[in-house]
């Protein structure tokens, strides 16, 4: 998990406000894993570090694990510069302060995990985990089948080869729905990939993130992970 500053962690913990905790900071009576600590703009990490006050220990954010169907026409970020809307609008009522594990851009939907295990999140996110994640992608106009083959072998994007994808026509039609497999995600791969043999895509959907799916979630919707659920994760 990023580092938070110190006065925004213990007003989270309910402590005191962030002026009254800023204060406490530089009156010294904060310690982080038993170092006395008075300057403001020091940071921690609320999920691993033991932080006092007067020797007493903060009370530590439970973890927390949400799937969410994310719309198209949100910023998959804890807050975005140009004012755009994010997904943290769509949460209502979640204390903890989770964010968002891995992306989907603007014009993408489907399944998105939020956290605040930033342990998790650091694991789920090493390319070498190689975690599928599963697209339904409609695209304009029929690919070749040699174009395909392409894609499963490897297929070389902007002179970098990328590992191979798993892709099978999902809907047949003049513009078909393809269902690609991913194991690893560069930025915009997908769009990026068939926009460089002339079938840019129009619709993209996430349907599935390593074990988790849920075909039931409406988009702006999400839940809680279950226990199997959280298991399965963690096994990865």
């Amino acid at each position: 998990m990023a580092l938070e500053r110190l006065q925004k962690i213990l007003a989270a913990a309910g402590v005191a406000s962030r002026r009254a905790s800023e204060q406490l900071i530089t009156e010294g009576h904060i310690h982080v894993n038993g170092k006395l600590v008075t300057e403001l703009g020091s940071k921690a990490d609320p999920r691993r570090d033991e932080i006092t006050v007067d020797f007493n220990p903060i009370q530590r954010e439970q973890p927390v694990y949400i799937l969410m169907n994310k719309p198209k026409g949100y910023i998959t970020t804890v807050k975005d510069d140009e004012g755009r809307p994010t997904v943290m609008a769509l949460l209502h009522d979640i204390p903890q302060r989770v964010y968002p594990v891995g992306r989907l851009d603007f014009n993408s939907e489907g399944l998105l995990l939020l956290t605040n295990d930033g342990e998790l999140a650091q694991t789920l996110m090493k390319p070498e985990h190689d975690i599928p994640k599963v697209y339904l992608v409609k695209v304009h106009r029929n690919p070749k089948p040699e174009t395909l083959k392409e894609f499963r072998e490897g297929f070389r994007l902007s002179g970098q080869m990328l590992k191979p994808v798993g892709v099978d026509v999902a809907e047949k039609g003049d513009n078909p729905w393809l269902r690609v497999t991913l194991t690893e995600g560069k930025n915009q791969q997908i769009r990026k990939m068939f926009a460089a043999v002339g079938h840019p895509v129009s619709k993209l959907k996430r349907i599935q993130y390593g074990p988790l799916t849920d075909p039931a979630l409406k988009p702006g919707a999400w839940r809680f992970l279950n226990a199997n659920e959280l298991r399965a994760l963690k096994s990865l």
